[in-house]
């Protein structure tokens, strides 16, 4: 049985946004908020996207104090970003406890941050496929243009590819076109989404609405604002972000993939009693 773990990556796996791991101090910018002021500001002005306003902040940013944007210096970035307790090993623990109930665990991003920083981190291995957003590069390796945005509603669009096996995100043809639900690859029932707030719940909604289940994880200061995601029936469960084995998180995560096992167990019992003569 397969089964879809979809993650957030930005203070989901990560206690601090992307671009605060080498970027923004790059820019000679000493206070994280001062950035992200900016991409409000200028999504603001211009009625723009928030998330292509970060997109071309970074690249206009990045000119103006000297930096080529490139795969490069962004994978460099990359290779500076650090976790939340746990997330290292977590992924083997899963795969692990799954196996043992016969279910293959499969792990994707879906994220509005960089894929070409998270492709760069010590964890990308572990991810079936990354969905982030993506430049595209001039002949001198610039970023010049957004090639794939993927903002808080339209990471919808990559659970259903999950959903579908419809991975290539250049094929919207197949995407649309009707496929019974006993011939999807990984079942909406059988997704579990993490994320961490309020740019997460579409896709929460989505999941949980769906049957499956949705996880948001939560730091000391933004433990009220995951308890208002539950009150609000947006999640199913909230847990710290602490990804270790031991710890709630696992806890949730190794019971509903008991469920899910049950579950799938229980579809394909075969009933051989008599019938009843009434």
């Amino acid at each position: 049985m397969n089964v879809a773990f979809l993650y957030d990556f930005d203070k989901t796996l990560t206690p601090r946004d992307m671009q605060e791991y080498g970027f923004i101090e790059a820019l000679g910018i000493t206070e994280a908020k001062e950035f992200w002021a900016i991409v409000s500001q200028t999504a603001e002005d211009e009625k723009m996207d928030r998330i292509l306003s970060y997109l071309y902040v970074m690249v206009q940013q990045a000119k103006r104090n000297g930096l080529k944007l490139t795969q490069e210096l962004l994978a460099s970035y990359g290779r500076q970003v650090t976790y939340f307790p746990g997330v290292e090993t977590w992924f083997s623990t899963v795969n692990e406890i799954g196996h043992a109930m016969g279910i293959d665990v499969q792990h994707y991003v879906v994220s509005s941050g960089l894929k070409e920083i998270i492709d760069a981190t010590t964890i990308a291995k572990e991810f079936k496929r990354i969905f982030a957003c993506e430049y595209l590069y001039d002949d001198q390796g610039e970023a010049v243009w957004p090639k794939l945005t993927i903002n808080y509603t339209n990471k919808m669009q990559f659970i259903f590819r999950v959903n579908k096996g419809i991975l290539d995100i250049n094929n919207d043809v197949d995407l649309n076109t009707y496929m019974a639900e006993s011939d999807r690859p990984v079942p909406l029932t059988n997704m579990v989404y993490f994320g961490d707030g309020l740019t997460d719940v579409p896709s929460m909604k989505l999941v949980k609405t769906s049957g499956g289940h949705s996880i948001a994880v939560y730091t000391p200061a933004s433990r009220h604002a995951a308890e208002m995601l539950a009150q609000h029936g947006r999640v199913d469960f909230i847990a710290p972000a602490d990804y270790s084995d031991g710890g709630q998180l696992m806890e949730i995560t190794r019971r509903i993939l008991k469920h899910l096992a049950a579950s799938d167990e229980l579809r394909n019992v075969t009933w051989k009693g008599e019938p009843h003569n009434d």
